[in-house]
């Protein structure tokens, strides 16, 4: 895909996308790469999603939005107050002694700092007992209703922002983990591309589906999009797994897949091939999903991947994680590699190979 530049009235081509320095659409930890370049009204859709921008944004960027917040909205009403306290001469009295025939709207606000103080005492409704606003004074009640209704709205907002920051799915999706690297092996003589995915909490996850884009640029400047199936052992596609240890996901290479021309090309075109794996949560029954992408240099050929699963001395189960990016270097059986067969027979688990250590 290209992106074009208007300059000076002439339309320039820049380089297409997936050939410039940094060729990958999703990086390895999930996030997009894809820049938006001439959108118009870009402000102001952002202004229209104030509650998504804050879910996207960092943490330290939502705290000092949660403290800016809070400090401008005092410092705007201590304006107010200390108008309100100018425009009734309030500064320059003796509030001790003031005249019979005046009324003071806030008591010992004589200044814009304690002006800033009444605010803030305000609004957290500490109540000191040395500044408070007067009964007889109608202005000082009804700017004291505006801010308090108005300071319980950006409490609601802010409180509810950080609620639902702490508890979304996407922090669960974060101890989801993809294997570095696929790999290409021969399992009952046919060639295999495969990954691992391994659930590193304890708590399982339900309902785990599995999807595949592969990217290709085409010589119009498109990205073309193809899905690729993945399977996992005698799954179905309408049966989910158990996610409690890491699992194996494979696609057959025969002549129909799309993968067929593009792995065996000497050097091999450009591609990527993003993978989408969505879960449940089972204690929330939210929904979370993380992606990988790999690209050509990425796909390992005649490899297999070093076991993970194994028994203690107890004869229980147990996952090596330490092996979880490890390869083996895997030569086919056959001199044909098009066409191997396997004359051995291997205890496989999850797609993997047993080991008993």
């Amino acid at each position: 895909m290209t992106r074009d530049t208007l300059e000076s009235g002439n339309i320039k081509s820049s380089a297409p996308l997936l050939t410039q320095r940094y060729p990958r659409l999703v990086t390895k930890d999930g996030h997009s790469t894809f820049h938006m370049a001439g959108a118009q009204g870009r402000g102001v859709s952002y202004l229209r999603d104030v509650w998504g921008i804050l879910m996207d944004m960092r943490w330290r960027w939502m705290m000092l939005v949660f403290s800016a917040s809070f400090v401008l909205h005092w410092l705007l009403f201590a304006v107010l107050w200390y108008l309100l306290a100018e425009l009734n001469g309030d500064l320059q009295l003796d509030h001790d002694a003031p005249p019979d025939n005046h009324t003071i709207c806030v008591k010992y606000v004589t200044s814009f700092t304690a002006a800033f103080s009444f605010s803030l005492e305000t609004q957290l409704t500490i109540g000191y007992g040395t500044m408070f606003p007067s009964g007889d004074c109608p202005s000082a009640i009804a700017l004291l209703a505006i801010q308090m209704v108005l300071g319980l709205m950006l409490e609601a907002f802010l409180t509810g922002a950080f609620v639902a920051k702490i508890a979304r799915p996407k922090n669960r999706a974060l101890a989801i983990r993809f294997s570095r690297s696929a790999v290409i092996t021969y399992s009952e003589g046919k060639p295999q591309l495969m990954f691992q995915v391994a659930n590193t909490r304890s708590s399982p996850l339900t309902n785990v589906q599995v999807s595949a884009i592969l990217y290709q640029e085409q010589e119009s400047g498109q990205l073309h999009q193809t899905s690729i199936d993945f399977h996992l052992d005698s799954i179905t596609a309408h049966e989910y797994p158990f996610f409690i240890f890491p699992l194996t996901y494979y696609h057959t290479i025969t002549p129909s897949s799309p993968l067929a021309v593009l792995l065996w090309k000497e050097p091999p075109p450009h591609f990527e091939l993003v993978v989408f794996l969505s879960a449940v949560q089972e204690g929330t029954g939210e929904t979370c999903q993380r992606r990988t992408s790999y690209l050509s240099s990425e796909i390992l050929v005649y490899h297999r991947f070093a076991p993970l699963l194994a028994r203690n001395a107890k004869g229980e189960y147990q996952t090596k994680m330490e092996n979880f990016d490890k390869t083996v270097p895997q030569h086919p059986a056959a001199p044909d590699s098009k066409s191997p067969k396997r004359t051995d027979k291997e205890i496989r688990i999850n797609g993997q190979p047993m080991d008993s250590s």
